[in-house]
């Protein structure tokens, strides 16, 4: 394995490994002061075979200074942002739970203290890093073996197999959390992936269910849902205005330059409807090469003002695949009354659009008075 691939957050998120050192830290800080604490403590009030000197020195004060400083070598290595940061978190780990061992081995089962910082690992996800902890735990426990006399004396001869074998068990332990965790985790994904894909998928639906796709407008049945919703407003003292817009001449367009153009004009109309209306307004492609609008919050005045710029606009805009040709439209516009049926409103604006049409097409018709 490669020693950046080691050090490497893999497994984790970055700013999940940033935390999870910050909050070992200041455990770390926590177990320092606690043993000290707990120390003088026993100093004080419990019987104590040494001298005030050598307490003071050897027990309280050396090894206190000892593990603030491999502490503190490690909050400084993760305030510079420095990639060992988290290997040097479980070397202080390891550090420490070697100095309380060496000053209690007197208690049988501090020996254990050596299985937390396996497990502790576990938390980031990577067994490389709980290996890497293992290994110094291994070492930790040969050089306690090999050079600290008050270890080897209070060792029998089964936490000499016994601490080897748990280290070992504990570090498995840990690996098949981690791989359980990660399974975990992939599952999860895995579902919440799913489940973004039926979201897409429904909304995709959705659109193609409620839009038309070549002008990217509403459809003939959404138009009719929005057009239901209007005369409820429009019951309730919300008047609105409806709008008609038909191509001029779009068969002799189909005929003379082929239905691809005539697909990219009707593309091209349903544009610059788009643009043109307020997000208030509804638009749709009502069917062919006809169009229905739904305008909202405006006066008869500005409704009318609104429908002559997109006729304007259309009829000077020129058709590179109509060799520069204009297409026009003619409109029909009209506005809802108080009791007026859907049916009604619709038939009165489509008689202004046809009476558009046959006065010579390219006109806006309103309220049968052309504008």
């Amino acid at each position: 394995m490669r020693l950046r691939d080691f050090i490497g957050a893999s497994g984790t998120s970055a700013y999940r490994q940033e935390k999870w050192i910050k909050r070992f830290l200041q455990i770390y800080w926590l177990v320092i002061a606690f043993h000290f604490i707990a120390q003088l403590g026993s100093f004080l009030f419990l019987p104590y075979d040494r001298t005030a000197y050598d307490f003071y020195l050897n027990v309280l004060l050396y090894p206190t200074l000892l593990m603030g400083a491999v502490v503190a070598v490690t909050q400084v290595m993760d305030y510079s942002g420095s990639k060992y940061s988290i290997l040097s978190l479980f070397l202080a780990g390891t550090v420490i739970a070697m100095m309380i061992i060496h000053l209690n081995m007197d208690i049988r089962i501090i020996g254990a203290l050596m299985l937390l910082p396996i497990f502790a690992s576990a938390i980031f996800y990577r067994l490389d890093l709980t290996w890497y902890t293992f290994a110094l735990q291994a070492i930790a426990f040969f050089v306690l073996y090999r050079w600290d006399y008050w270890f080897k004396f209070f060792l029998s001869s089964f936490d000499l197999i016994a601490i080897p074998l748990f280290l070992v068990m504990g570090t498995l332990i840990a690996s098949i959390i981690i791989i359980n965790g990660r399974e975990l985790v992939s599952d999860l994904e895995t579902t919440l992936t799913a489940k973004q894909d039926l979201l897409i998928e429904n909304a995709i639906i959705r659109k193609l269910s409620t839009t038309d796709a070549l002008t990217d407008l509403y459809n003939h049945i959404s138009f009719h849902e929005f057009y239901d919703k209007a005369m409820e407003y429009g019951d309730q003292g919300a008047p609105f205005h409806l709008a008609l817009i038909d191509i001029d001449n779009f068969k002799m367009i189909n005929d003379k330059y082929g239905h691809r153009t005539g697909d990219i004009i009707l593309a091209r109309v349903g544009k610059v409807i788009r643009e043109m209306i307020s997000p208030a307004d509804i638009a749709a492609r009502y069917g062919g090469e006809e169009f229905a609008i739904l305008l909202f919050e405006k006066t008869f005045e500005e409704a009318a003002e609104l429908t002559e710029k997109i006729r304007l606009r259309l009829s000077d805009t020129p058709h590179e695949e109509m060799a520069g040709g204009v297409v026009t439209v003619s409109i029909g516009l009209g506005s809802y009354a108080k009791g007026t049926s859907k049916e009604k409103l619709f038939e009165e604006v489509d008689a202004l659009l046809y009476t558009a049409k046959r006065s010579g097409k390219n006109k806006l018709m309103a309220l049968a008075h052309q504008v």
